[in-house]
């Protein structure tokens, strides 16, 4: 009987990441949670059986010291990042760009780097990235994070690149308009009303739970299909710039 396969969740104590450990659980994985907020993701693990640890991706240090301790390794999902702000780019706070470029991108980078030795030992490993919709065009306002999502996009296609012919998969998964917990009201500091107004007179924008459905998909397909990259959008956003907002 073969081993359970390990997923690691970055970014798992709300929204998409706690969605994914969720639905990953529930296709048979034995999950690892990380994120800053230990008692989310204590609760989460004990509800999952799975294991908690308090990690900031940032903090190259506190990766490795994980990395070293985490064991098997079959599926990473770099979920954890976030966006700060609606600046223009000439307002724009170069202390946010720095946060959410060490976040969505150094993020992705420290825990990729930390535990390929172990995604590769398994013969079969995969990194998955949740990118953005941002990653692939601009829009105003969204200046920094535009620039930090295009970023780790590229981060994506380089890795599959420098990685072919080895037996790991580089997975990116691109959603647009996602109503998940903390997100929208996170980006505008804790504003409800400017958070709920991303969302006016759009009857159905993605769930975190739709995410993670595309994101069990993409890794559970047989080891030799690689999923480069898929972009989900609500129906009713065609591009980021274009969505149907009733009334």
């Amino acid at each position: 009987m073969s081993e359970q396969k390990v997923a690691v969740v970055t970014g798992a104590s709300s929204g998409i990441g706690a969605a994914t450990a969720r639905r990953l659980a529930a296709d048979g994985f034995r999950v690892v949670l990380t994120a800053r907020r230990t008692e989310r993701i204590e609760a989460l693990a004990k509800e999952l059986g799975a294991r908690a640890f308090t990690l900031d991706v940032t903090d190259r240090a506190a990766v490795d010291a994980f990395a070293a301790e985490v064991g098997r390794v079959d599926v990473l999902v770099n979920n954890a990042g976030g966006a700060i702000g609606a600046d223009s780019v000439e307002a724009g706070d170069p202390a946010d760009w720095r946060t959410m470029y060490e976040v969505n991108v150094l993020g992705v980078l420290h825990l990729t780097q930390a535990l390929l030795p172990a995604l590769r030992a398994t013969g079969d490993g995969t990194v998955l990235i949740v990118s953005s919709t941002a990653a692939l065009a601009a829009y105003e306002g969204g200046g920094g994070y535009v620039a930090a999502k295009h970023a780790v996009h590229s981060v994506a296609q380089t890795l599959r690149l420098e990685l072919v012919g080895e037996p790991l998969r580089v997975i990116e998964i691109a959603p647009g308009m996602v109503k998940s917990e903390g997100f929208a009201l996170t980006r505008f500091r804790g504003d409800r009303e400017k958070a709920e107004a991303v969302y006016a007179g759009v009857a159905e924008p993605l769930t975190s739970e739709d995410v993670a459905d595309t994101i069990s998909w993409a890794v559970t397909r047989p080891p030799h299909v690689n999923i480069d990259l898929l972009v989900v959008r609500p129906r009713a956003q065609a591009a980021n710039h274009k969505v149907h907002r009733a009334g």
